[in-house]
């Protein structure tokens, strides 16, 4: 009996030599395995390994197809690695799959490890997705709500999933884990782990596993907006201290985050602008924290800062233990400000808070969507916007394309069909809006509740894996472990 090495060479990564054992025959197949362990390259015998149960290698076409192997050592707990190698060429794009049997209307817990090398953007290059299907393998209806208004009469299919929560560990592996309920009529859940669009890349991947858990609470914040125009004061202290019933009313009603106007220690005061600007932190800041800790809420205040010869219109963030978190300088300004020889800020700061990741644009900043888009893109869930004035179309556009809530604070009545004192929930569309002058309005919402959209699904998980890359970003990496 004859055995040729030639079928083994395919599956050589560059380097290999698919040529080099073809002259090698041997009559004996012992003696033929025992020559090809010692003589084939690493990379051959780990591509030869067998791939555990389940799992194939998969890409959407033949042609883009990268190089997948399975390497039964490392891993997690000895669990082996499943790799995708791509070469030099532009645009290869493969996949391990697997399909989990589940039950419908169960929660499941989403796990799996990978190792990336050579990535230029993790976000779209290494992509997890699952797809629920009945046991025909046929996809599946959804009976979670939809956003309504839009597609009268789309049937509400469940729509791919999209893992993205990643956490660095210390042994080098990013974990990317989720949790899902399982639509009535789904019997199986399809996972499929990518490499997609990176030249000379590699991604391992370890561990995946689908397992029953609880259902996830709910994650409440309570979230309020102050409409009020400072009046009859003569000092930047003067205009603080007019806030101080309204933000008693917001704690009244049981508010998380107050959100107060833009610039208000200049407002109403006829001063330019140097004039009311302050250090922040500074007194103002001081004021407020005694607020928010003596209601045990937080704060954004929108005011002007001094550092140096430098003014900023700033958002500042105070704590529910009346300390002073940070602060966003406002980097879209309008020609009066500019006039006013204010300086525009450059950084896109997105703060951790007991309810979740909140983010600061001001006024102008809402005319245009790269503010809004940085910080969701560093994680903001909610956007707190001082605004003295504002498209309110352009406000609830950076809600939705951002799927973010949004919460305005502004000088403008309602009657001028102009920005308003509002909370807009993450399709854009208002929650609770603000009528009179003096009041305060509350929304409370779920950051842990998905807003499917008809043939989308959850665009929110989505956008991380879909939006355009923007010139100059950095290649972000999952956050270590905490």
């Amino acid at each position: 009996m004859s055995i040729s090495a030639r079928r083994f060479s395919p599956s050589c990564r560059p380097g290999c030599r698919p040529g080099a054992l073809t002259a090698f025959r041997f009559v004996c197949p012992g003696f033929a395995l025992l020559a090809l362990a010692l003589v084939l390259p690493p990379c051959t015998r780990a591509a030869e390994a067998a791939v555990p149960d389940g799992w194939k290698a998969a890409a959407p076409r033949d042609e883009i197809r990268p190089r997948l192997t399975y390497d039964p050592s490392g891993g997690l707990d000895g669990q082996g690695r499943l790799i995708i190698e791509a070469d030099a060429r532009e645009g290869l794009h493969g996949f391990w799959t697997r399909t989990f049997s589940v039950e419908g209307g169960q929660h499941y817990a989403f796990r799996v490890l990978r190792k990336a090398h050579g990535l230029p953007f993790e976000r779209r290059n290494a992509v997890v997705r699952l797809l629920w299907q009945n046991a025909a393998g046929k996809p599946v209806l959804t009976d979670e709500p939809m956003v309504k208004g839009f597609l009268p009469g789309y049937t509400p299919r469940a729509e791919p999933d999209y893992p993205g929560e990643t956490t660095l560990r210390p042994d080098g592996w990013t974990e990317v884990t989720a949790t899902y309920r399982a639509p009535p009529q789904a019997a199986q859940a399809v996972v499929e782990l990518h490499l997609q669009w990176a030249a000379n890349a590699r991604i391992e991947w370890t561990g995946a596993a689908l397992t029953t858990t609880t259902p996830p609470a709910a994650r409440l914040a309570r979230l309020a907006s102050v409409h009020y125009r400072p009046v009859g004061g003569k000092s930047p202290a003067d205009n603080c201290r007019e806030f101080a019933p309204l933000i008693a009313d917001a704690a009244r009603q049981r508010a998380d985050l107050v959100v107060l106007p833009e610039t208000l220690t200049f407002y109403g005061l006829r001063r330019p602008y140097a004039d009311c600007a302050e250090p922040v932190p500074g007194p103002s800041t001081e004021y407020f924290g005694t607020l928010a800790r003596e209601h045990n809420l937080y704060i954004v205040a929108g005011l002007l800062e001094r550092d140096g010869a430098l003014i900023y219109n700033v958002g500042a963030l105070i704590g529910p233990d009346g300390k002073y978190i940070g602060k966003y300088r406002k980097v879209a300004l309008p020609r009066g400000e500019v006039e006013g020889g204010i300086q525009p800020g450059h950084e896109y700061p997105v703060f951790e808070t007991r309810f979740g990741k909140l983010g600061i644009m001001v006024c102008y900043d809402g005319f245009f969507p790269e503010v809004a888009r940085q910080l969701s893109a560093q994680g903001a869930e909610v956007i707190a916007f001082p605004v003295w004035g504002c498209n309110p179309g352009l406000a609830s556009a950076r809600a939705c394309e951002n799927h973010v809530f949004v919460v305005s604070s502004t000088y403008t009545d309602v009657a001028s069909n102009w920005i308003t004192t509002a909370v807009l929930d993450r399709t854009g569309r208002t929650l609770v809006q603000a009528e009179k002058w003096g009041t305060v309005v509350v929304a409370e919402v779920d950051l842990n509740q998905r807003s499917l959209w008809p043939s989308l699904g959850d665009f929110r998980a989505e956008l991380p894996h879909h939006r355009p890359v923007w010139a100059g970003e950095p290649a972000v990496r999952p956050s270590p472990a905490k």
